[in-house]
């Protein structure tokens, strides 16, 4: 892992309309030149994405991952950290665009907070390229799951997806019909893993469904990553060890030996 220090950056305190406000933040990885058009990676539960919570083995440490890429092969993007409500029903309402058992259900609405302000004012204060080349959204479990669903939603503002372990089974699998209803976005690298003792083993079979209809849509080996991990359950620890090789997969500069 690379060590310190870290620049972070502040894009202020924002209020999405319906949802309580929150601190957005920016990881800037330390190769950033201000000249050069840089790629944002904008990840859900934003409070995990770093440190974590204080005294919880909860981060991901995404700018150490960032910092340890090698630049001969990767592109060390920007990380735009949007964090959750701070309680679960919160969450739930921000993260699952459909209701399930009437909870939940609200993240289109959310969506579209950060496809209206969160992203444009990051490009206000960071050159980055233009359209979808300029962003991937992210996140794990619920996030996975609406990381996935933004791709496909806004596919002309975030070019790819990074879903650890999404939560396919929401809304009674909707995800399945949503993306069947689609058109696959023209500029398109998803990347999606699950771990085989996730819920007792139930997530991985759908999520292995899903990156199965995602290759049937014509997605290749080089803009599909389907990474079952049978041995993980569903934490920060077992995402933080997948993470590395998914950004490497992500932002790589183009074809390298051997695996991501």
């Amino acid at each position: 892992m690379a060590s310190g220090p870290f620049h972070f950056e502040s894009l202020g305190w924002m209020e999405p309309p319906g949802f309580a406000g929150r601190e957005v933040r920016v990881f800037v990885p330390s190769r950033f030149d201000p000249q050069v058009p840089t790629p944002a990676l904008f990840l859900f539960d934003g409070q995990n994405v770093f440190e974590g919570p204080p005294g919880q083995d909860q981060g991901w440490f995404v700018h150490e991952a960032i910092e340890g890429m090698d630049p001969r092969w990767n592109v060390a993007p920007l990380v735009v950290a949007i964090p959750s409500g701070t309680s679960w029903a919160e969450r739930e309402d921000e993260l699952t665009p459909w209701p399930t058992e009437g909870r939940g259900g609200r993240a289109d609405a959310f969506l579209d907070w950060v496809a209206h302000a969160v992203v444009p004012r990051t490009r206000e204060r960071f050159l980055l390229p233009e359209g979808a080349l300029g962003a991937v959204v992210g996140g794990a479990s619920w996030g996975g799951l609406l990381a996935l669903h933004a791709h496909f939603a806004f596919p002309h503002l975030f070019g790819g997806a990074l879903a650890l372990s999404p939560s396919c089974w929401v809304g009674n699998f909707a995800i399945f019909e949503s993306l069947r209803h689609r058109e696959r976005p023209p500029f398109s690298r998803i990347y999606m893993d699950c771990g085989g003792r996730e819920a007792e083993g139930r997530m991985l079979p759908p999520a292995e469904a899903l990156a199965g209809e995602l290759r049937a849509r014509g997605y290749s080996r080089s803009q599909l990553w389907w990474r079952p991990d049978p041995g993980a359950d569903h934490n920060e620890r077992a995402w933080r060890r997948r993470l590395p090789r998914a950004l490497r997969f992500m932002f790589r500069r183009g074809p390298r030996p051997g695996r991501p």
